[in-house]
């Protein structure tokens, strides 16, 4: 099979030739039709992420190259292992990636995602860049009908990262108000899945005025730019005080500082994005403030069920999408890198 793979982080993918996997055990081998490509993407094409202060986490320690990345998977089932029970070869799914070891009390608990020996498609283990894919179990396996593979496909991450977040939130009452900060791919779905879990339309931030333009006409009670001297206090006078929570869709230092600036007393604050840098708030300021800061890391396979049959059921509008072929995937995290892309790119194989 081909594969677009890291064959030097930093460098420009390239494609090489591996052998076409063979399911065993519950194993099932999927014919690639679809592979989003995700801002985390470009971190581990990295090699590092950015830790604010000059500090970067490497991530290359324990890998082999090549690496296939690509989580966002969506496939035909064309092979099965002797004990794959409850699919059948042409059967078309979307991905759950984020796969753990199934033995700790992590992963017996249902959040398989937080596992600490983590097994995610595209990440830790071969993923959807390549014309096949190796996934261990039939349960990992997601009905997207009627939505095209080309659309489902990102929800397997931007969508749950965001459905994740929100989740956490808790309830909002009916005028408390909940703000996405950074419309990026991952932002926007989140937008689209706060219309539908809270009784208010949320507030968004970004300091691009084309992706409030779109966020605007996405359905957004009220948009800002968070570059703008005045956009906190603009906030505070039309939420009477805060909003209940902001989610940080873009995890920058300029983005946390903004959305930690707007939450009300008792609010909160959720990290989701991963674009680095460091951040510091005077300690007596948590009690005094009460407010809660935390991260969120996608979803666990419960929550993808319950975000999915939103989705199917037409309840959640999907976001800017683009096709592109399979080999222009270097280029594509590149557009990533330089903010050149406004919701999501699909590779189509």
């Amino acid at each position: 099979m081909r594969s677009q793979a890291i064959t030097g982080f930093g460098k420009p993918l390239e494609e090489v030739e591996l052998p076409t996997p063979s399911p065993t055990g519950t194993e099932i081998l999927l014919k690639v039709t679809d592979c989003g490509v995700c801002h985390s993407d470009v971190h581990i094409h990295d090699g590092y992420f950015d830790m604010g202060g000059g500090n970067k986490l490497d991530v290359t320690q324990g890998r082999t190259l090549p690496i296939t990345m690509g989580h966002e998977i969506a496939g035909e089932v064309v092979a099965l292992g002797p004990n794959a029970e409850g699919v059948s070869i042409g059967q078309n799914y979307v991905v759950y990636p984020w796969i753990g070891c199934g033995k700790c009390g992590t992963c017996e608990r249902g959040d398989e995602q937080l596992c600490g020996a983590p097994q995610a498609l595209g990440v830790n283990e071969p993923g959807g860049y390549a014309d096949h894919v190796l996934v261990p179990h039939a349960r990992y396996l997601i009905d997207h009908a009627p939505l095209p593979a080309s659309i489902a496909a990102p929800y397997m991450c931007s969508g749950l990262t965001a459905f994740g977040a929100l989740k956490k939130i808790g309830d909002p009452g009916p005028n408390e108000r909940v703000a996405i900060v950074g419309l990026g791919g991952v932002g926007m779905m989140g937008l689209q899945f706060a219309k539908n879990l809270f009784p208010s339309a949320p507030l968004a931030a970004d300091i691009e005025e084309s992706k409030l333009k779109a966020a605007q006409e996405a359905g957004a009670g009220a948009v800002y730019n968070s570059a703008d001297p005045e956009a906190i206090a603009k906030v505070m006078a039309d939420t009477h005080g805060g909003v209940y929570a902001a989610v940080d869709f873009v995890g920058s230092e300029s983005s946390l500082a903004f959305a930690s600036s707007i939450v009300r007393r008792g609010g909160k604050v959720i990290i989701v994005g991963l674009f680095g840098g460091g951040f510091s708030m005077p300690i007596p300021l948590f009690p005094m403030r009460a407010i809660s800061i935390g991260g969120s890391f996608v979803g666990s396979l419960a929550e993808t069920h319950e975000m999915m049959a939103l989705v199917r059921e037409g309840k959640i509008d999907p976001i800017p999408t683009a096709t592109r072929p399979a080999n222009a995937a270097s280029q594509t995290l590149d557009d990533l890198r330089t903010g050149k892309i406004v919701g999501r790119v699909v590779l189509a194989h």
